[in-house]
């Protein structure tokens, strides 16, 4: 079992298998990208299936696959297969754009794999263009509807943007009356590549929710596990839920149960600070599951309490973009 100097159990890893990404949203990174890692940079998927499984056997009971976009990895699958037959591993996730997933749907559902987190921030199409500066949206949209259609448990989330996308605020709750989803309103957070510097936020959790509160009765909070990172409520006679995740304000810092892992091996603690170690050429060399094991111990053991007295400690921790440090 993994426990933090501060009694934190960490029984949470959210594994980057690319930095790579087929859209270029906006709140994300500049237009023309950002310098994306070399190919022998990134943990091959042979890397990635013994890397999951040390992790599990250190007490890792949930993954989350994230990117970048996982699915631009054409051989996801092996990891799949390979986290679905892990002794111990309780729950797989995967976090997508929607945009790659459709061929891989079915098989998903037969290896057990149901949770699956769709990054989007319009369900109107001119919208999502204007965000995602991709024309993508009719794919999105009809991989969207066939997760939810395969009973998948489907989040999705969607980031409120000032002067963007607050008009998509509505309509996507609309999606919760017939549909047995969860759409969840994130902060907007700083890691955009450098593209855009800001300090405070218009749009925080407290004024999404009044916006919320001014145009639907009968609103109940719902209760969450402790280590949930949204505040979840429900409409009275809707099918689905929606969800409210302070990602600048951090109000969740206090029971954090995750740990980080990018596609390049960088072990980060807390997505508000720099990288504590990278463990890739560990990875690459002799008695490798040793030497991990004690490096993710190290790395756990000096962790901060909270996301802003992390922050204190490094300059330059929002010049990253987000496709960069896993999501």
């Amino acid at each position: 079992m993994l426990i933090d100097n501060h009694n934190r159990v960490i029984n949470y890893l959210r594994l980057a298998i690319t930095d790579r990404c087929n859209l270029r949203c906006n709140y994300c990174m500049p237009a023309e990208g950002i310098d994306f890692a070399k190919r022998d940079n990134i943990f091959t998927m042979d890397e990635l299936c013994r890397l999951s499984s040390i992790m599990v056997s250190q007490g890792i009971t949930k993954i989350r696959l994230t990117g970048g976009e996982p699915f631009v990895r054409k051989d996801i699958m092996v990891l799949f297969r390979h986290l679905a037959n892990l002794e111990g591993l309780e729950e797989i996730s995967v976090t997508t754009n929607a945009t790659l997933i459709g061929p891989y749907i079915k098989e998903l559902k037969s290896l057990g794999i149901k949770d699956i987190n769709v990054s989007l921030d319009a369900i109107r199409k001119e919208t999502f263009e204007r965000i995602t500066r991709r024309k993508q949206y009719d794919v999105v949209y009809e991989n969207l509807i066939k997760l939810i259609e395969e009973d998948f448990n489907v989040r999705i989330n969607c980031i409120v943007l000032e002067g963007q996308n607050e008009e998509e605020i509505l309509p996507l709750i609309a999606l919760t009356k017939y549909y047995n989803v969860s759409v969840r309103f994130l902060e907007e957070m700083p890691f955009n590549g450098g593209s855009k510097q800001f300090s405070s936020i218009q749009w925080d959790y407290k004024t999404i929710y009044r916006y919320i509160e001014q145009h639907f009765d009968e609103i109940k909070k719902l209760e969450s596990p402790s280590t949930s990172t949204s505040m979840n409520y429900k409409i009275e006679d809707y099918k689905g839920t929606f969800g409210l995740i302070p990602s600048f304000s951090r109000t969740f810092c206090g029971s954090c149960n995750r740990l980080r892992i990018s596609a390049i091996g960088d072990v980060i603690t807390c997505l508000y600070g720099k990288p504590r170690m990278n463990i890739r050429d560990i990875l690459r060399g002799e008695n490798s599951e040793k030497k991990i094991k004690e490096h993710i111990l190290a790395a756990i053991g000096s962790r901060s309490k909270t996301g802003f007295e992390e922050q204190q400690k490094y300059n330059g921790v929002f010049n990253n973009s987000m496709t960069s440090i896993g999501g």
